[in-house]
């Protein structure tokens, strides 16, 4: 903009998945946070400028080179199990990560941030007489490939020379109206707020491990049973708010809650504090504004 003033640039970034859903959202946040941005992914994007696969060396230099900070986003997800070989996931989500950390300690990577998920806890978030209060403290017990894919690229992060954090982050993907809402209670989180997230943990240059990054849910860990029994009087108590505009919009208000995802130690790490929940969803919609 004429006349405006440019911040210096906070150092270069390399994001893998920059034409992806959550590689786009941090992409964006951290150009607008000042630095500069260098996207990898397979297909085009607006912040994709290395078009390639991971697995091809080639291609992990090109993104890496000069690199202050690497972001690594790029995997195969939960849709593709069944579709694609055990294999596959094996090469692009371990194999390619393998690669891209060797490489980027070659070339003097400073930090790395890597995004992994919620899912990586598997088997342990199912619930037996009470909702599962879902903490870095939980233990993940994988349930499929992609789930231990996940977390065997976590432990490569976690292993590697250069400082890294790995958020685990809920889903975040677009769904109908209703079960959005649902999710934003107790499991889900904003886009916005995963990019906001990932700003932060790469501008905390100390803080290492990994970290759940969830929305803003209204429930304490002293509600699991509770909400195993009778999420609605739980929800009446907590967000009468939110009940009451579910009922305005015809959506049943939920008598059973499995889990509840936790994020207060990245709250304490490195401030993370989550704004677009289920409230901010309902907002959108009586103004008639997207929340995508």
């Amino acid at each position: 903009m004429h006349g405006a003033t440019k911040r210096a640039p906070a150092g270069l970034v390399a994001v893998t998945g920059s034409s992806g859903r959550v590689g786009g959202a941090l992409a964006a946040a951290l150009d607008a946070a000042g630095w500069v941005v260098r996207g990898v992914d397979r297909v085009p994007g607006r912040w994709t400028s290395v078009i390639g696969d991971l697995r091809d060396r080639p291609v992990r230099l090109a993104a890496l080179q000069s690199a202050d900070v690497l972001v690594h986003t790029a995997a195969l997800h939960a849709p593709h199990v069944g579709r694609l070989a055990d294999a596959e996931f094996r090469a692009v989500n371990v194999g390619a990560t393998e690669g891209l950390l060797d490489d980027a300690v070659g070339l003097g990577v400073l930090r790395v941030l890597y995004i992994s998920s919620t899912s990586v806890y598997g088997h342990a978030l199912v619930p037996t007489d009470r909702a599962v209060w879902v903490d870095e403290q939980l233990t993940p017990l994988p349930r499929d490939i992609y789930d231990e894919t996940k977390l065997a690229a976590e432990e490569v992060v976690a292993a590697c020379a250069v400082p890294s954090v790995t958020l685990r982050i809920a889903r975040c993907f677009p769904e109908p109206l209703p079960v959005r809402a649902r999710h934003l209670l107790h499991r889900a989180v904003d886009v916005a707020d995963v990019a906001a997230a990932g700003v932060l943990a790469v501008a905390h240059s100390t803080v290492t491990g990994r970290f759940n990054i969830s929305g803003p849910h209204p429930f304490h860990r002293e509600d699991c049973l509770a909400l195993f029994r009778d999420a609605g009087a739980v929800l009446a108590e907590r967000a009468p708010d939110v009940c009451r505009a579910f009922r305005d919009q015809g959506w049943p208000v939920p008598d059973r809650l499995d889990r509840v995802y936790d994020s207060t130690a990245a709250t304490n790490a490195f401030g993370y504090r989550p704004v677009r929940g289920v409230r901010e969803l309902l907002h959108d919609m009586a103004h008639g504004l997207s929340h995508e």
